[in-house]
């Protein structure tokens, strides 16, 4: 078994699998998407990705917003170099980060009923249903739903969606 893939998947599953405490109290959660990605440790690249596209502040604010949070093993999987390459052109990354992004608050019951979801960089997000998964544009499977912040939800995909694709 891949431990490397395991352990964050096996991590993510504990966060949809038991409700925070403040799920339990009727709280609403008190930390932001930043701030409740970075806890969960698995979107280490993620997180410098939007620092370096200048989309932190943002990402803290109000919103609320939806973020189809790709993991570290899903950038991790992109061909050689592309990382890199989009960390050398912010407006491109900013492009990409955006696509994962959709304004609102979209719960996974209502993301499962959905054909396409209008992200903010101004594209469009294909959803797929079929023997219980989620995918988005037929690539991108969704791992762990529901994972609120105090500004909107997560949903952690396996893969790095791309505009056009």
């Amino acid at each position: 078994m891949n431990t490397k893939l395991f352990i964050p998947l096996a991590a993510a599953t504990l966060l949809v699998a038991a409700p925070p405490l403040s799920a339990q109290y009727g709280d609403a959660p008190s930390q932001d998407i930043v701030e409740t990605a970075t806890e969960a440790g698995s979107f280490s690249t993620l997180l410098a990705a939007a620092e370096a596209a200048g989309l932190v502040d943002v990402l803290k604010s109000e919103g609320p917003f939806t973020v189809f949070a790709p993991t570290d093993d899903a950038f991790a999987a992109l061909p050689e170099g592309t990382v890199e390459a989009l960390l050398a052109d912010p407006e491109a990354l900013r492009e990409v980060l955006t696509y994962h992004v959709v304004p609102g608050k979209v719960m996974a019951s209502d993301v499962v009923g959905l054909e396409q979801a209008a992200t903010v960089q101004g594209g469009y997000l294909n959803i797929s249903t079929y023997n219980g998964d989620v995918r988005l544009n037929g690539s991108a499977r969704v791992t762990a739903t529901d994972i609120e912040a105090s500004n909107g939800v997560i949903h952690v995909i396996d893969a790095v969606v791309v505009p056009g694709n």
